[in-house]
């Protein structure tokens, strides 16, 4: 019997589940995937042919700063979701670590009701922990729109910080849902602070002050508290080898993301060649941790990656360190640096759906996306993996307008960006209204 569908995508190379790609087409309807095959004989309000073009489920990143409400001179929803859709990205988590923190319901709120009037893509929120607000907690973790919480056991941007173990055991005996973490040892950062005092102090001493030990230490006391409580734990931004090796016998409880920016750039040469712009928490270290990382993404220690968006201006970034702050925009160009890997053959297609799509919704129990699958929602990245682009500081649609990529020649690029069974983004233009719509979750 012949179908009516709002949408069939018509002659990609579809990466379905178990690692299979195969050319099929996609029948949309009501913003879900309604049947996958061979499916040109039935009628449809509009077709696309994406012919020699790859299909992946949509991309999500599970880790960006949009600084709204309170800091949106660096970025704010409209401008970071329209990045994220140039970018190929469909589904993003936001971070608590605004003005002011995301910390109650009445916060919580607040961004839903932004988000929902401006937000290009899907979105949810996590609640950053406090000392404060730890008794209701296990509340808010529950509310709708909420993908769970953030603890920052070192201090970063922003005024949320958790540094004492009996805190940290609080807080994860008092929830259910897994714990994303910001892993830095606050203790030894205070330390080591006299550091930053030297005279010839600049920004090649960030990973000097906020050394190896200051990671490790953190994630081996997250590591032992999470195990003995029997708790879920996520361990963002992964900077060192060290860690890789720590987290790859505690799979059963300890999921992690590593960055693009950790894989793509290493230390002296980044600090060289762009200064404070490379500047980031935890920071990018030598080729010898670089190599680490990319052993746990190729040995599937590594289960997500994450872009860690988190603008300031470019004013502020000149600043002489250590004043100018920690961070930089990624959400645009996660996807085109790992598609040039995937061209590179550092990971293969498969790879990049597991920590882009798949994965994200597995280990925060996403509900109907990170599989092109019947039922699922209508969340598609089409990308051209032979298409060359060179990023530039123009391109970038966040409020800062910089990159650390710029002038950075890429091969594999996403060429439409599909939401709720929308065309949100093609061929480089946004090509809809903000459409997004929050993210639900199996909890």
């Amino acid at each position: 019997m012949s179908k009516s569908f709002d949408l069939l995508i018509s002659g990609g190379q579809v990466c379905l589940p178990d690692e299979k790609i195969e050319e099929v087409d996609i029948g949309i309807k009501d913003s879900k995937i309604e049947a996958i095959g061979d499916l040109k004989s039935n009628q449809f309000k509009k077709k696309i042919n994406v012919n020699n073009l790859l299909v992946l489920p949509g991309a999500i990143d599970s880790q960006v700063h949009f600084r709204e409400p309170g800091l949106t001179y660096k970025e704010d929803i409209f401008c970071g979701t329209k990045g994220a859709v140039l970018g190929g990205i469909t589904s993003v988590f936001e971070m608590p670590n605004t003005k002011p923190s995301t910390t109650n319901k009445d916060a919580l709120s607040e961004k839903l009701k932004i988000a929902q009037k401006n937000a290009f893509c899907n979105y949810s929120f996590f609640i950053g922990a406090a000392k404060e607000n730890i008794e209701f907690l296990k509340e808010l973790e529950l509310l709708e729109g909420c993908c769970g919480v953030k603890i920052f056991m070192g201090s970063s941007t922003g005024d949320l910080l958790v540094e004492d173990d009996e805190s940290l055991k609080k807080i994860l005996n008092s929830v259910n849902r897994r714990v994303a973490i910001h892993s830095e040892d606050e203790y030894r950062l205070r330390d080591r602070k006299s550091i930053l005092e030297s005279k010839d102090v600049d920004v090649s001493y960030h990973p000097k002050w906020r050394d190896v030990e200051t990671a490790l230490n953190s994630t081996k006391r997250l590591l032992k508290i999470a195990s003995e409580l029997n708790k879920k734990v996520h361990v963002l931004h992964i900077s060192t080898k060290d860690e890789i090796e720590l987290l790859k016998s505690v799979k059963d409880f300890a999921t992690c993301e590593a960055t693009p920016q950790h894989l793509f750039f290493n230390a002296p040469e980044c600090y060289e060649r762009l200064g404070t712009l490379a500047q980031m928490n935890p920071p990018i270290r030598d080729i010898n941790h670089q190599i680490g990382i990319w052993n746990g993404v190729q040995n599937k220690v590594v289960d997500v990656i994450g872009s860690d968006h988190a603008p300031h201006t470019i004013e502020e970034k000149k600043q002489k360190y250590p004043k100018s702050p920690s961070g930089m925009t990624g959400v645009q160009t996660l996807l085109p640096i790992m598609l040039n890997f995937v061209n590179e053959k550092k990971i293969s297609i498969h790879d990049l759906v597991r920590l882009v799509s798949f994965n994200p919704s597995r280990i925060y129990k996403i509900l109907n996306k990170g599989e092109i699958k019947i039922k699922n929602d209508a969340d598609l990245t089409i990308v051209d993996l032979d298409k060359e682009f060179t990023i530039t500081d123009e391109w970038i649609a966040s409020r800062s307008g910089w990159t650390p990529y710029d002038n950075i020649k890429v091969k594999g690029f996403p060429i439409f960006t599909i939401i709720n069974g929308e065309v949100v983004m093609r061929d480089n233009q946004i090509v809809s209204e903000p459409i997004g719509k929050q993210i639900k979750f199996a909890i």
